[in-house]
């Protein structure tokens, strides 16, 4: 990282951390004024929403998109890079998305996405996925989408590692479509994994004049059977993500 691109990914860095904060003011006035639920939770996405679009430009994101955003909700599932897929795959659309316990105490950072409702979820701890799986029913039964990454972990391997089943036994119960989604980054630094920590990260990531991107739309299913849910979708993933590395020329 040269001298301008240590200052400029501290000048984005700056930002972030502002736009946040006013984020975040905004979501406290919000939960003031709502006290529906319901009606507080659709505010908070709202403004999250705007928030994101607002950041894209500031961090230089190049987003190359192919196929169709989807417009009903359903579960949406994508292969894993960083803490930046959400910001670019739900940046048209309204979803809860499944995070990591580990953001829930991030300094900001947690309180801002759970209030916006994101859903916090403990992967080793079997009580705490069934109570994941009984708030994934309820905005689904209420209408709006949730977004997933069903790998559970980061990694730069060229196609998805093992999904995990639960999003999926839900979808297939409940009917809802399987919304596949495929990203990726250009410059394999970017992605966020192993012990690396937010802010040397995003120092690294946003000291470049642009952060090009892919993501992909996918096609969506339908099925009462899980396991073919995870096939087609696993299936759909890693063949964009072959066709994205091969444009890149990161593989032969």
């Amino acid at each position: 990282m040269g001298v301008i691109g240590f200052f400029l990914a501290i000048g984005r860095l700056f930002l972030f951390v502002l736009i946040v904060l006013i984020f975040f003011c905004l979501l406290i006035l919000i939960s003031l004024f709502y006290k529906n639920e319901e009606k507080k939770l659709e505010r908070g996405i709202l403004l999250r929403r705007f928030s994101i679009r607002l950041l894209h430009p500031i961090l230089g994101s190049k987003i190359t998109v192919y196929g169709k955003e989807p417009i009903k909700p359903g579960l949406i599932v994508s292969n894993h890079r960083s803490y930046f897929d959400p910001m670019v795959i739900l940046k048209n659309m309204l979803a809860s998305p499944i995070g990591k316990k580990e953001v829930k105490s991030w300094p900001l950072i947690g309180s801002v996405t759970k209030t916006t409702g994101v859903i916090f979820v403990n992967r080793e701890s079997k009580t705490s996925r069934g109570e994941t799986l009984k708030e994934i029913s309820e905005v689904l039964e209420n209408g709006f989408s949730i977004f997933n990454t069903p790998e559970g972990t980061t990694h730069i391997k060229p196609t998805t590692i093992d999904f995990k089943r639960g999003s999926f036994i839900l979808a297939a119960q409940l009917g809802v479509p399987v919304m596949p989604v495929a990203i990726d980054y250009k410059n394999l630094d970017d992605a966020w994994i192993g012990d690396d920590t937010f802010v040397p990260h995003f120092l690294r990531c946003f000291s470049k004049w642009k952060t090009e991107i892919k993501v992909s739309y996918l096609n969506p299913i339908v099925s009462d059977n899980a396991d073919e849910l995870i096939s087609l979708s696993k299936n759909q993933i890693d063949h964009e993500l072959i066709r994205f590395r091969k444009d890149w020329n990161l593989i032969d």
